[in-house]
């Protein structure tokens, strides 16, 4: 496989877990808020790394690390078909990584559940972290992606994430004037039966949309809408 980005050491990617970042280029989202653009929009302005470079310093430095997360961009672009290439490359480079001794994780904005299934039934990852852009609603899913989105897709990771042995959360950046306090509470009703869920800050900084240059949303705002989600829901939430 082939990586346009990486963060040798991260405490906050992976809950608990010191873990070594890997980006891959390319997504099927443009989402107005997106802090990763050059990867999505200009992968090849960035070096490439190789799974050897990762795999040596891995191998170097596995008794600091306790994982590697895979990310983007979107790191299941293209292997929507459990037979693709991209898949099976992607398979046997995690394989690497576990023999290693190292955990794996994925970040994916869930539009490609069969290969999500696929991971899943062969046990390659050990956490997930997806992203829900906004409440399943086709026009309001379709604004937060900047794409038209297929909702089946996304509907069905949800569900495949959530009735998995595999530890996960869902995570959803709080946009101002995108997304409302009612958005976030009918998010999480969507996500019925989840135990994680992760509400994190919007920087208006370097983002794919130059126009959205609204200021994050407050620290009283959050410790509103936290005390709101833990009166009226049963949710593990971090933010």
């Amino acid at each position: 496989m082939i990586f346009r980005g990486w963060q040798k050491v991260s405490l906050n990617e992976w809950p608990n877990k010191v873990c070594s970042v890997i980006f891959t280029g390319g997504c099927n989202f443009r989402c107005p808020f997106c802090h990763n653009f050059d990867l999505v929009l200009n992968q090849d302005k960035f070096p490439v790394i190789t799974e050897k470079e990762i795999l040596d310093y891995l191998k170097s430095n596995n008794d600091l690390l306790d994982g590697v997360m895979i990310t983007g961009g979107e790191p299941l672009l293209g292997m929507e078909n459990k037979d693709s290439a991209g898949l099976k490359n992607l398979i046997d480079f995690i394989q690497k990584i576990k023999e290693i001794g190292l955990l794996v994780g994925i970040e994916t904005n869930g539009s490609f559940p069969r290969a999500l299934e696929f991971l899943i039934e062969k046990k390659a990852i050990d956490y997930i972290a997806m992203d829900i852009k906004a409440p399943l609603k086709q026009d309001k899913y379709d604004k937060l992606s900047g794409q038209k989105i297929d909702l089946k897709k996304i509907k069905k990771s949800v569900k495949l994430i959530i009735g998995s042995e595999i530890n996960y959360e869902f995570r959803t950046t709080a946009v101002p004037n995108l997304l409302t306090s009612e958005d976030i509470l009918e998010i999480i009703k969507d996500l019925k039966g989840a135990k994680n869920y992760y509400l994190q800050q919007f920087n208006s900084k370097n983002v794919l949309d130059k126009n959205l240059k609204e200021s994050p949303y407050s620290n009283d705002w959050f410790e509103a809408i936290k005390e709101k989600i833990k009166k009226d829901f049963k949710i593990n939430l971090r933010v």
